[in-house]
């Protein structure tokens, strides 16, 4: 009795669950579909435009931070300028701070070329700001690293 409820339960239950997928299939591929190119003028001015509101809070600008981020290139210096200045106009310094580290994990094999480069461009704005580069803070040398047992002879 059991077995033959069970059966009929899920015989009802996975034809609707069928439909339904495929409904949803059809639908997620035709808004994928319609999504238009952004090219990077554009790009850069979202998201320089989303730093300079005024009304940006600091959640919004760690979102903003975090999406950033998650992009597979180096943001130009006038969205990091703008990025600075919106730590700084909410007043979280230490934001500030780990997005310049984090923007110079981004330049990773190019560290050298692209770093002093950065801190050229957006130098002037930190001292302005009074935003300490990473570096001066003493942050690139570990507090508590271990000698190498390797190097030590």
């Amino acid at each position: 009795m059991l077995r033959a409820v069970t059966s009929r339960f899920y015989a009802a239950t996975s034809a609707a669950l069928r439909a339904n997928i495929q409904r949803t299939c059809a639908v997620q591929a035709v808004r994928y579909s319609s999504h238009v190119k952004e090219s990077d003028e554009e790009f850069d001015a979202r998201y320089e435009a989303a730093f300079n509101d005024p009304n940006t809070d600091g959640w919004l600008i760690r979102k903003l931070m975090n999406d950033l981020h998650g992009y597979d290139l180096v943001p130009e210096p006038k969205i990091i300028i703008a990025a600075m200045k919106a730590c700084r106009r909410v007043n979280d310094y230490a934001m500030a701070v780990r997005y310049l580290e984090a923007i110079k994990l981004k330049c990773d094999k190019n560290l050298d070329k692209i770093w002093p480069w950065m801190l050229q461009e957006i130098g002037p704005t930190l001292k302005e700001l009074g935003i300490d580069t990473p570096e001066e803070l003493g942050y690139d040398k570990p507090e508590l690293a271990k000698v190498n047992v390797f190097d030590i002879h």
